[in-house]
């Protein structure tokens, strides 16, 4: 489909522009496929992390609480971006901006649940809600703090991330942090990294040598064949197959057609921890979406957003977020690589989205496309979450790209991170009980402090602010041992 098949180039650069149903709707769901599976991994992770989810006692009951979780982050993507194409008031940018559940707030909701259940949830949901307005009051100042947060900052912050999920991805192509646990002679197979592999390969392939929507949707293609490939092919060569038709085919019966979402379906519980870690979080996630909204203004339509826009998505980030975290969503932000689509399909119609968005609430009203996810084999999701995840780092590494590498930046970006990964490498890989750098610390602090991602922004914000542009000796430098002698 060309683009002057779809409309004129004064046309293509207007959000109001409707380029007909027969185009907008495959277009709009290529938004969707773009995103599906980044949205509903954090889930999964967050439920595997709190133990209901895959290799848990849960699986015999068809994975509840997993499933729903799933279900909420499809419906309330999809509510989140319609807060930012339709819009109501002051919230919402009116742009083609799609919104999906975050993997920033990864590493701060682990430590919340981590062996916890199902009873953990109220409270990292409180912090969920309480977070998202905290976010959506950031829309009236964002323009103002963007000061303190430049790319060495936020690149720090989005390397750390991605440093802290990486694990998550190996363990969950080996066979799952159950399997793990517990000893699991399957742990580590090679049934098990082939399932992996596959979906690594097929990524790289369509990334690299596709074009178009196979290219722009390879992750999902991925997850599809590495899905086929344990289904019908493990079982040809193991006898313990990865997955089998009779396990997908009860996951699905044990799903309904159509459930509506439960307000405080996991009660109202306030944590001192979950508060202050959604909190500032909210910060790097505001900053995200104006980096976004800044990319799909100059990408789509060749001009700079607007404060209005910047201010209007800001809003629709938090209060979409706060009315997820009421029934069962994790936080939302907007999501990157659909900037990246706009800018290739060159189509800044707001309306396409706005129909991908109502394919996303669908899905989310109807548990059995939960039902499809939740039976995929964990070793299949690890080899997209290692794509993933590599990328989230990649991206960290792009916006360091950025900084002027004088002694001053080095010094401060050297010890804030040395100081956050040290703190999550030690703090987070050890027994529960066993004896830790923050034992003495507060639970509330040693959850925020175990990330390694607070503690890492806090220290680079901190000293950017402190220490002078002009300190002697900052002067450019370049090469692993420049400056030394």
């Amino acid at each position: 489909m060309s683009n002057a098949s779809i409309g004129t180039p004064e046309q293509l650069r207007d959000p109001d522009y409707f380029p007909g149903m027969a185009r907008a709707v495959p277009l709009g769901i290529q938004h969707v496929l773009a995103m599906f599976v980044s949205n509903v991994t954090p889930a999964i992770i967050v439920a595997g992390a709190a133990g209901f989810g895959f290799g848990s006692d849960a699986g015999a009951l068809g994975f509840p609480d997993m499933t729903y979780l799933i279900q909420m982050s499809m419906l309330f993507a999809g509510i989140a971006t319609l807060f930012q194409t339709i819009g109501f008031g002051p919230v919402g940018a009116r742009l083609p901006i799609v919104q999906g559940t975050s993997f920033a707030f990864i590493p701060i909701m682990i430590p919340l649940v981590a062996g916890k259940g199902p009873e953990a949830m109220g409270a990292l949901l409180t912090g969920v809600f309480l977070g998202g307005l905290f976010h959506a009051l950031l829309g009236t100042v964002i323009g103002k703090i963007r000061f303190a947060l430049p790319p060495l900052v936020t690149g720090l912050v989005v390397t750390m991330i991605g440093l802290a999920l990486v694990k998550v991805g190996i363990e969950y192509a080996a066979g799952g942090v159950p399997a793990k646990s517990f000893n699991n002679p399957e742990y580590g197979s090679w049934m098990n990294w082939s399932a992996a592999l596959v979906v690594v390969f097929v990524t790289l392939g369509l990334k690299f040598f596709a074009r178009g929507m196979l290219s722009v949707s390879a992750v999902l293609i991925g997850i599809v064949v590495g899905y086929l490939y344990a289904l019908y092919i493990t079982p040809i060569f193991w006898e313990t197959p990865v997955v089998t038709p009779a396990f997908v085919a009860q996951q699905w019966n044990n799903a309904a057609w159509f459930s509506v979402p439960m307000p405080f379906k996991y009660g109202f519980e306030f944590s001192f921890a979950a508060l202050v870690g959604f909190c500032l979080m909210a910060f790097v996630s505001a900053v995200e979406t104006v980096g976004d909204v800044s990319g799909i203004t100059k990408g789509g339509a060749g001009r700079e957003a607007t404060d209005k826009e910047i201010q209007g998505a800001t809003f629709a980030d938090g209060f979409g977020t706060a009315i997820g975290g009421i029934f069962g969503g994790l936080p939302n932000t907007s999501f990157s690589q659909n900037v990246g689509l706009i800018a290739m399909t060159g189509v800044m119609s707001r309306h396409v989205v706005t129909i991908g968005a109502i394919f996303l609430i669908f899905c989310g009203l109807v548990p059995k496309v939960g039902g499809i996810v939740r039976a995929m084999p964990i070793e299949v999701l690890g080899g997209g979450v290692i794509v993933m995840f590599g990328m989230v780092v990649a991206a960290g590494v792009s916006m360091l790209s950025d900084v002027v590498w004088n002694k001053r930046n080095m010094v401060i970006f050297a010890i804030a991170l040395s100081i956050g990964l040290g703190l999550q490498l030690e703090v987070l890989n050890l027994a529960p009980g066993a004896p830790n750098a923050l034992q003495f610390l507060p639970d509330g602090l040693r959850v925020l402090a175990a990330s390694g991602i607070l503690p890492a922004a806090l220290i680079a914000i901190v000293l950017n602010l402190l220490l002078p542009e002009d300190m002697d000796g900052t002067e450019e430098i370049s090469g692993g041992h420049a400056g030394h002698k």
